[in-house]
């Protein structure tokens, strides 16, 4: 099966991604430089608070061969569930639904499902995210803890770069804004495999004196694969009634990984 031919499993699947690491919580920041401290501390207490989250999006998916749009019906309880129902011209083409540790999708382009672990949506994005780093992407907090190693800081009229002091298997830098101290870039890159994913920030907007990506464009390379992600948040509304309706559909052809 060509994935690229998978329209939601193709938009949705690269920003939902997971490969089992552990959940960060708030404790000590492992930087010792003072201004690197300030400059983290200040970007978790601006990380937006919500129990449930519920909205649309606009998204745009670009590759080698096609391009594509559709509109997405976007739900979350935080920490907990990510559920996304995709559209074109008001038929809905295909659900996901994220758990902290199972994913679930089926599209009916082509009438197939996919119910099991994280490895072809890893693989598909190629980078290794959690729950709580598919979460940050979409809050714009930054995709990997900042608390949990020691981070380079570096000021410029762009803002506040982040990157680690110790070289490691995935190359990293965060971009913050000096005012909101939301990430407005990020980049993980494995250079030795030629993957590499860049996601910024053009805008945000503020949701009940929080401030919430309006924008997240994502463009993710490997080797001479290039795909291009864009979404545009239309609506947002913080703490409503949300519910999770997902049933894979019967007499769908199940994606079988290898």
């Amino acid at each position: 099966m060509n994935r690229a031919n998978l329209v939601i499993v193709a938009i949705l699947a690269l920003i939902i991604t997971s490969c089992g690491t552990r959940r960060s919580g708030p404790g000590a920041i492992a930087t010792r430089d003072a201004a690197a401290v300030e400059v983290i501390t200040n970007h978790y207490a601006n990380e937006a608070e919500f129990e449930t989250l519920q909205g649309r999006l606009r998204v745009q998916l670009q590759t080698e061969d096609r391009s594509q749009a559709a509109t997405v019906s976007f739900r979350m309880k935080k920490n907990d569930t990510i559920w996304m129902s995709g559209q074109m011209l008001g038929i809905t083409l295909a659900k996901v639904m994220i758990t902290q540790d199972k994913v679930q999708f089926y599209e009916k382009i082509r009438g197939s499902y996919f119910d099991g672990d994280f490895r072809l949506l890893s693989n598909l994005l190629g980078t290794p995210l959690d729950f709580e780093k598919v979460q940050n992407l979409l809050i714009g907090q930054t995709i990997y803890s900042l608390r949990e190693d020691r981070y380079e800081l570096t000021q410029s009229t762009q803002g506040y770069q982040l990157v680690p002091q110790q070289e490691r298997f995935l190359k990293m830098m965060f971009l913050l804004d000096p005012v909101t101290y939301k990430a407005t870039a990020q980049q993980i890159s494995q250079e030795g495999q030629g993957r590499s994913v860049t996601v910024t920030y053009p805008s945000y907007q503020r949701i009940d004196g929080q401030e919430f990506p309006r924008e997240i464009k994502l463009i993710a390379n490997a080797g001479s694969s290039h795909t291009q992600l864009d979404m545009e948040f239309r609506s947002v509304e913080f703490d409503v009634p949300v519910s999770f309706p997902f049933s894979i559909p019967s007499g769908y052809e199940e994606i079988v990984l290898e």
